[in-house]
């Protein structure tokens, strides 16, 4: 038997109203998982565990960039939608045959698009270890007005 690996996504609104599943290996078709089932989007996926501790690093998923993936972006960034990307062993020939070897939780912090995908940064929602919080990314609404001038100084 031979196996290949692709990746299990779903994003969720944090109120939970908004719900999609996609699968990135099994083409035109749909896999189940868990009483789930992922439909076919092509996309990557970034999240690594970087070291002994299994602290996890900044991901990032990839998608086709179209009418219908810019409006919820939009909303999974605006609104820090949470994503879990489960890292499959699959077997090709047969959808139903999947086997976890990974689990990435971690919130949209950030999303961008150019003319053939956009991008979505995420954010680990805790460390493995300390279960510390993850660190904020400063924005504009939450700093106000960033400064022109590399001339700043910190007091």
């Amino acid at each position: 038997m031979e196996l290949a690996i692709g990746n299990y996504l779903t994003l969720k609104s944090r109120s939970g109203d908004r719900v999609f599943r996609f699968q990135n290996f099994h083409i035109n078709a749909t896999a189940t998982h868990a009483g789930q089932t992922y439909n076919f989007l092509p996309f990557g996926f970034s999240g690594v565990s970087i070291n002994r501790t299994g602290d996890n690093t900044e991901a990032s998923l990839v998608l086709p960039n179209n009418k219908l993936s810019r409006d919820w972006e939009i909303s999974a960034v605006n609104n820090r939608w949470l994503a879990t990307v489960l890292v499959m062993a699959l077997n090709p020939d047969d959808a139903s045959q999947a086997t976890v070897m990974h689990q990435y939780v971690g919130q949209v912090a950030a999303g961008n698009w150019d003319e053939a995908s956009l991008q979505l940064a995420l954010n680990t929602v805790l460390d493995a270890v300390g279960a510390d919080v993850p660190m904020r990314r400063l924005t504009q609404a939450l700093v106000g007005a960033l400064p022109i001038s590399s001339n700043v100084r910190l007091s």
